[in-house]
């Protein structure tokens, strides 16, 4: 289990391998518990316990892989990935907890706005000049013509 090996790391590490510090993966987890005692239960049982369903939601937005690579990693199929993240992104968002501010409130906190500008004008491609010595001609003679 990928859990058993994460909660030996540091803080640091942690937050370097998955991008959020432990306490804030521990409320994570508290509310996807929370939200699963709620859902009634139908179907298998999980292949993989919630904490490491979390764990696998915060590599996929660490690190932008694909559904089939944290399926190959995780053992699971793509599809079963592509589930766990959606239902976890989803339940997460709802929680209320972590929830990121609208657009009206960071207009209204004004905050400077930096600009940069990046000249990207075109710039010429060097190429060799054709010249005669440069262009080797193909030759009639040599061309052999299928007798009939």
């Amino acid at each position: 289990m990928r859990y058993e090996t994460a909660k030996n790391l540091s803080r640091s590490d942690f937050k370097r391998t998955y991008g959020v510090y432990p306490a804030i993966f521990e409320v994570m987890v508290k509310v996807a518990k929370v939200e699963r005692m709620l859902q009634k239960k139908t179907g298998r049982k999980d292949k993989l316990i919630i904490e490491d369903q979390v764990l696998m939601t915060l590599s996929y937005w660490r690190e932008y892989r694909t559904y089939f690579h944290l399926a190959q990693t995780w053992e699971i199929h793509e599809s079963t990935a592509y589930r766990i993240i959606r239902r976890l992104e989803n339940t997460l968002i709802n929680s209320g907890v972590f929830a990121l501010p609208g657009k009206k409130v960071l207009v209204e906190q004004k905050t400077e706005i930096e600009t940069v500008v990046v000249d990207v004008t075109e710039h010429e491609v060097e190429r060799p000049k054709k010249n005669r010595k440069n262009i080797i001609a193909a030759r009639r003679k040599n061309i052999h013509l299928n007798p009939r």
